[in-house]
């Protein structure tokens, strides 16, 4: 594993460099940190990422998320695509193809976790599926009359947040044996499920 601590003379080092604490290169490693200790992660497993005007800001893989510094921080030209900044001897996250999927459709910030909460419940909702003998595919996370879901938006445009008799949805999709391979089955997702801020991994995470 590349060292977290090695220095950086990129050229572009302005990007990820501030004292700024919710610049988003400051943030990711406040996030990714958080989620350790929450349990979300562990080791180098999940990721992060935020739009900032024109850049995407990315966390990297192999780099174990309580340990991430900005320096290991990656940066994308959204328009082009191309990587004004790249650490040596680091890679992007594996879920860039996802995360840019959720860009597109005007996400801020995107995090995967693997959370065992979020593995359980799938698993609940596949078994539930089958005692029922309906299609697991055709099965989505639903919730209600719980206070927890009055914190999350009714949708994207939509005014205000759920209340306690709403219905939450938070659509499945089955894993795949690389987390890229996600991006289709998650794009068709998202556009079935437009009001969701999440989309669960089946026997992965969110």
């Amino acid at each position: 594993m590349a060292s977290i601590k090695e220095t950086s003379s990129d050229p572009n080092d302005h990007l990820i460099l501030s004292p700024e604490p919710e610049h988003p290169a400051n943030l990711i490693c406040t996030l990714c940190r958080n989620f350790y200790n929450l349990g979300w992660v562990t080791g180098t497993g999940g990721g992060t990422s935020i739009a900032r005007d024109s850049h995407i800001f990315i966390a990297p893989s192999g780099v174990q998320k309580e340990l991430m510094q900005p320096t290991n921080i990656f940066v994308l030209e959204r328009s082009t695509r191309s990587y004004l900044r790249k650490p040596p001897l680091l890679k992007p996250s594996a879920c860039t193809p996802l995360f840019m999927a959720a860009f597109d459709r005007g996400a801020g910030c995107c995090i995967h976790t693997h959370s065992q909460w979020a593995v359980l419940v799938t698993l609940l909702v596949e078994r539930d599926a089958n005692e029922l003998e309906q299609k697991v595919e055709d099965r989505c996370f639903e919730i209600e009359k719980i206070e927890q879901i009055k914190g999350i938006p009714k949708g994207k445009g939509k005014q205000g947040m759920l209340g306690f008799f709403d219905r939450l949805k938070v659509p499945i999709i089955e894993n795949t044996a690389h987390e890229e391979d996600l991006t289709e089955s998650l794009e068709v997702a998202m556009e079935k499920y437009p009001d969701s801020y999440a989309v669960l991994v089946r026997r992965h995470g969110l």
